[in-house]
This record gives structure tokens, C-alpha cells and sequence, in this order.
């Protein structure tokens, strides 16, 4: 009898440690769960903090290289000057070198009666055919009366006055080109040509060969309004 109230007895214990222990490990796993939101919530956090501090370093490299761009000192003069290239060809940036000055004035001639007065004065396409035969001479850059001609310039008779770049200006008018100075002179004085062919009516055109004509800059818009690149690409 006595053994058999020892046996109860070891059992109770046993039952009551194990209930115990189920008990604790059932907590345990509560609260496991429950802390489970507050993990991902922490992790989440973190994340985003080591995004934003990735984000403002890339904003400080991007602003460094903007301002390595406009302090000319970008790790890539390569690209730099085909950039610079560019704006020269599009006439943005004032040039010098050898070239002509070409000088052209009305005409001092008297006019008889009847003759027609619009054969002594300069015209518009007077000026083109100088600039043409400059061009095809290989003038490189050229300007007429400080106006920077570019692929939108115009020359065209606005009254008693000439209109470039929507400019007017009287004569005389003042062409300077650079190329092979040579080249560009004798395009001018061969025999048939525009300068041979303006004196017929006494306009009056003068050439002087320079080591360093400079021609300025344009000075217009380069915005286009309604012009865009096709497919919407950027180059």
C-alpha cells in the first residue's frame, strides 16, 4: 500500500512537470507569434533607411558631377569637346582665322532718266550670290554685319534696308569669312563672276585678305517650338 501511494505520487509530480513545461513551451510560442509583426516591422525599417541614405548619396554624386559639368572639369574631355564641337558648328561660339573682308556699297553711279533705280542699290540676292560663292569656296564660318549666319539665317530686302538673322541693317555691308583666303578671293574675282558682274552696275565690292578675321557668335534663339526629334529620342 505504502508502494502504491509512492507510485501516485511520482506520477503526480511527473504529470504536474510536464504540464508545466507544456504550459511554458504554449507561452513560449505566443509569444514568438505576437513579437513576429514587431521583427518585420524593424527589418522593414531598417531597409529604408539604408535606401535613403543610398538615395542621398547618389544625390550628392549626381551634384558633384553637374558641377564638375559646369566647371569644365568632368573626367571625360573627350565628350566635352565634341559638346563644344557642336556648339560651334551650330554657330554658337565666336571664331577667328584667315579669311576675307568683303565690303559691298551701293552703287555711285548717276542713273540716266529711265534707267531702274533697284539696279544701282543692293539687293538680297546680290548678298546670297557673294555668300553662295563664298561658301563653295569653303568659307567655314561667315558673318554680314556682325550677324553670325546659321542654317536658319535669312537674307531678305526689308525696304530701303537688308534683314539678317530679323535684323536690318543699311550699306555698306560687311561680309567676313574664314577659310583659305586665297580660295575665298579668287571665288570672288573670276572672270564671269559676282564681282565682275556687280560692276556692271557700279556696286561697289572690295576684298581684303586677313590673317585673323573673327567672326562673332549667334546671337538668336536656338529653341525650336514646334520642330522635334523623330521617335521622340534626343539625339
Amino acid at each position: 500500500m505504502h508502494r502504491f501511494k509512492k507510485g501516485h505520487i511520482s506520477i503526480a509530480l511527473v504529470c504536474a512537470v510536464l504540464g508545466f513545461m507544456i504550459a511554458l513551451q504554449f507561452r513560449i510560442s505566443m509569444d514568438q507569434k505576437a513579437s513576429l509583426p514587431y521583427q518585420r516591422l524593424e527589418e522593414l525599417s531598417s531597409r529604408l533607411l539604408d535606401a535613403e541614405r543610398e538615395r542621398d548619396k547618389l544625390q550628392e554624386k549626381i551634384a558633384a558631377l553637374e558641377a564638375a559639368v559646369e566647371n569644365g572639369e568632368a573626367k571625360n574631355p573627350a565628350g566635352h569637346r565634341a559638346a563644344e564641337n557642336m556648339r560651334e558648328r551650330a554657330g554658337l561660339v565666336a571664331m577667328e582665322g584667315p579669311g576675307v573682308i568683303v565690303t559691298i556699297d551701293d552703287s555711285k553711279i548717276k542713273s540716266k532718266a529711265g534707267d531702274n533705280q533697284n539696279l544701282y542699290i543692293i539687293h538680297d540676292d546680290d548678298l546670297l550670290r557673294v555668300i553662295n560663292e563664298l561658301r563653295a569656296a569653303g568659307a567655314e564660318v561667315i558673318s554680314i554685319n556682325g550677324q553670325r549666319l546659321t542654317a536658319s539665317s535669312e537674307i531678305r530686302c526689308a525696304g530701303p534696308t537688308l534683314s539678317v538673322n530679323n535684323v536690318r541693317s543699311a550699306p555698306p555691308y560687311e561680309i567676313h569669312a574664314i577659310g583659305d583666303a586665297a580660295t575665298l578671293e579668287n571665288s570672288l574675282k573670276m572672270r564671269g563672276g559676282v564681282m565682275e558682274t556687280l560692276a556692271v552696275w557700279g556696286i561697289q565690292l572690295e576684298i581684303q585678305t586677313s590673317e585673323n578675321v573673327e567672326v562673332p557668335a549667334y546671337k538668336g534663339t536656338t529653341q525650336f517650338q514646334y520642330a522635334k526629334p523623330v521617335g521622340g529620342g534626343s539625339q
